[in-house]
């Protein structure tokens, strides 16, 4: 594990967001309670935050990855306040209650892959490497790219290249992949690469004419979009009253989806105003949006992957998370 180095982004600016307290009385830093890393990677921003916290906290650490796992847990082995889920940050809340844990100071996601998992040829996350097209942040359950794209028709392999990848040449990109694959598999990351450099040739400064296609389809074969938008509402009720929720995220279609989530929780009105209902009947605000936080220049120099990085904030209000769902 340790061949493969990561950076953790915006380290200092999301363990201090999540500790601050805006109370009336002034800014207070907590160094006790209960936290959740949903992403622990290989745990920069747990190990981050465990050095912000008292004997008396708890850390909560979920990854889909069994090599992230078993970084977090040499972690518990050290630290005692740690506790080890392999399991998506889908199950968090259930995952949470079966341990009698039903509120939180703060909660952390980095989305998207790491530095690692893209590093390690063998995981098929990166068209810089060759290694078998597999993608999937959990190589104990699902299918790979590579046998997706085996069976996919046409149609579907453009929707997902387009809608996740954002990219303008999906239809083109999906006819040779469909072209190819009579001829012979498309097995590993060059077999693609191959594939889409073929028909995009590179027309983006800086970016590799793979880049969108390969995003595409870890997004779709790890359901990464869905999960984070299913599981928000669940982060939320979590959060005990000043409870802060930090997101980092690499791309607009996760970033557009963590804006609208936040907003949703802060102007419920604008989610109810077609009921027939009263100004005062009106569901309250239980999240309130706090910063946008962009790596800064230094940082960007000493880590490229973290220029397209962007961290959201959010903080819980004191509106009962019922006041919501009853409408």
């Amino acid at each position: 594990m340790s061949e493969f180095k990561h950076k953790p982004v915006l380290l200092r600016e999301t363990v201090d967001t999540l500790l601050v307290r805006d109370l009336c009385v002034g800014k207070q830093y907590l160094n006790s309670g209960i936290f959740v890393d949903g992403t622990f990677g290989r745990g920069g921003h747990s190990i981050e935050l465990l050095d912000n916290l008292d004997d008396r906290s708890k850390l909560f650490v979920f990854d889909k990855d069994p090599d992230a796992i078993k970084s977090a847990n040499l972690l518990s082995l050290k630290d005692n306040r740690v506790q080890v889920i392999h399991s998506s940050f889908v199950k968090m809340k259930e995952e949470l209650l079966s341990r009698n844990i039903d509120k939180v100071d703060g909660i952390m996601l980095d989305l998207g892959v790491s530095s690692p998992q893209l590093d390690n040829p063998c995981r098929g996350f990166s068209f810089l490497h060759k290694g078998p097209l597999d993608m999937r942040m959990d190589t104990t359950r699902g299918i790979s790219v590579a046998k997706w794209l085996e069976k996919a028709d046409l149609n579907d392999i453009r929707k997902v290249i387009f809608e996740y990848g954002e990219e303008r040449f999906a239809t083109k990109i999906a006819k040779e992949i469909v072209a190819r694959r009579k001829i012979k598999p498309i097995c590993t990351t060059t077999d693609l690469v191959d594939c889409v450099s073929s028909v995009v040739h590179k027309n983006e400064k800086g970016k590799h004419p793979a880049t969108r296609t390969f995003q595409a389809l870890r997004i779709y074969i790890n359901n990464e979009l869905e999960e984070l938008s299913s599981s928000f509402p669940s982060f939320v009720e979590l959060l005990k009253p000043y409870g802060r929720l930090a997101v980092i995220s690499f791309h607009s279609l996760e970033d557009r989806i963590v804006k609208r989530m936040i907003r949703n929780f802060e102007y419920p009105s604008d989610v109810y105003h077609k009921l027939p209902l009263m100004e005062n009947e009106l569901p309250k605000s239980i999240l309130r949006s706090l910063e946008r936080v962009f790596p800064k220049d230094n940082e960007i120099l000493g880590n490229k992957r973290a220029r397209s990085a962007v961290l959201r904030v959010a903080e819980r209000t004191v509106v009962p998370f019922s006041n919501f769902l009853k409408f």
